[in-house]
């Protein structure tokens, strides 16, 4: 399927969702608390026209960029976990009450009472205060939200303990950096600032774990520019998310190169002394094959010709294909595109989707043999929000 086609699926499941979850709120927050005019019309006009901000700042983002079109999509997307939050707030809501209620009637019918004549009044005063309480809570959990997805991202130390490293490397650090989104929301700012948080951890190697941009060279060239100033003994390595082949992949293939950047397309480089070093593996992001021609994750391609001794570190945009990586040889697998699920409760809809969410997991694959971090991401996609789960840099010690 090509990229437009997928846009266009992605496109139209959007829509959809979107248009039933604020339906639903229309009927929770406007509807149900039967608030009259003109309230209940500037509500409705509200709620119409965040439904429809949110896909317009899709297209919004294939504009050219300026104050005007970065405010727009930030609002948007501020109002898309605004929204997702207010829904999973009155679904709970929602789901008590049907519970007590179901308790309730059960209860009463044990008893044979008669079911007591409907209470207008009673259930209008019960809507106001449901949707009057969700919004109060989701307006501080927002406020939350947004402080920690703006805030610098956190510094977490991981000792890893690989087998096979020679004990003379012992100690070796790899700054993680992922899922930056460098994109309408994500500008020159924060670039420079996670920068200068890697930099103070003097790390050994730097690896960015793909989803580094959100738009084309021209649009952000000016915003990445400073990632040619990080500074590893051993370099900096990048492998490719998804969303870089939403942006061009090729044209930033390129531009990364000039930064200074060692881009692994199913390559492997060795990281030592020349006499004692360990093989850091890349390969492309699992969904690239359909995206770009010539692209496609390759593990065998990777690691051809290694000697099977050494430690192997591989570093692969999603936390898929971990059993076979292990069984390859993969002593550790660096990853990202999950967030961590970026937003509570979305954590619980990702958690589904992939086994491997954020953290280190120990004795995975064959025999317990292998290990894999996840990191919940350096930036955030979408909404400018993160609950529960703040943006971090990971220094990795080997050990």
């Amino acid at each position: 399927m090509s990229r437009a086609a997928q846009f266009a699926v992605f496109f139209l499941v959007m829509v959809a969702v979107l248009g039933g979850m604020h339906f639903y709120l229309w009927a929770r927050l406007v509807k149900d608390p039967a608030f009259g005019d003109p309230w209940r019309r500037l509500l409705t006009v509200l709620l119409v026209a965040g439904a429809l901000a949110i896909p317009s700042s899709f297209f919004a983002l294939r504009a050219r960029p300026t104050a005007l079109v970065e405010g727009f999509v930030f609002g948007a997307m501020m109002w898309m976990g605004i929204s997702f939050l207010l829904f999973s707030a009155l679904v709970v809501a929602d789901a008590l009450r049907w519970a007590g209620t179901g308790a309730g009637a059960m209860w009463e019918w044990l008893r044979r009472v008669p079911d007591p004549p409907a209470d207008p009044e009673r259930r209008q005063f019960l809507a106001r205060a449901v949707a009057g309480g969700a919004a109060l809570a989701v307006g501080g959990a927002s406020a939350v939200a947004l402080r920690s997805a703006l805030a610098e991202p956190e510094v977490h130390e991981v000792p890893v303990r690989l087998e096979r490293l020679p004990r003379t490397l012992s100690g070796l650090t790899i700054a993680q950096i992922s899922d930056l989104h460098v994109g309408p929301t994500i500008g020159e700012k924060t670039v420079r600032r996670v920068v200068e948080a890697t930099n103070r951890l003097r790390p050994d190697l730097v690896a960015i774990t793909g989803d580094l941009v959100d738009g084309s060279v021209p649009a952000l060239a000016a915003a990445v520019a400073p990632l040619a100033g990080l500074r590893a003994r051993y370099g900096v390595l990048f492998v490719t998310g998804n969303h870089e082949y939403y942006s061009g992949a090729t044209a930033w293939l390129a531009h990364l190169r000039t930064l200074g950047i060692r881009v692994l397309r199913n390559e492997r480089v060795e990281i030592g002394d020349g006499v004692t070093s360990i093989d850091v593996a890349g390969i492309d992001d699992w969904r690239s094959g359909g995206l770009a021609p010539g692209h496609g994750p390759d593990l065998p391609r990777a690691l051809a010709g290694r000697d099977p001794d050494r430690s192997l570190v591989l570093l692969a945009h999603q936390p898929k294909g971990v059993e076979e990586a292990v069984q390859a040889g993969v002593e550790l697998q660096l990853s990202g595109h999950t967030h961590g699920g970026q937003i509570f409760p979305f954590n619980l809809v990702t958690g589904l989707a992939y086994r491997y969410l954020a953290g280190l997991y120990s004795g995975v694959g064959p025999a317990g043999a292998g290990q894999v971090f996840v990191s919940r991401g350096t930036g955030y996609w979408g909404p400018p929000m993160r609950l529960g789960f703040p943006p971090e840099i990971t220094r990795i010690v080997l050990g």
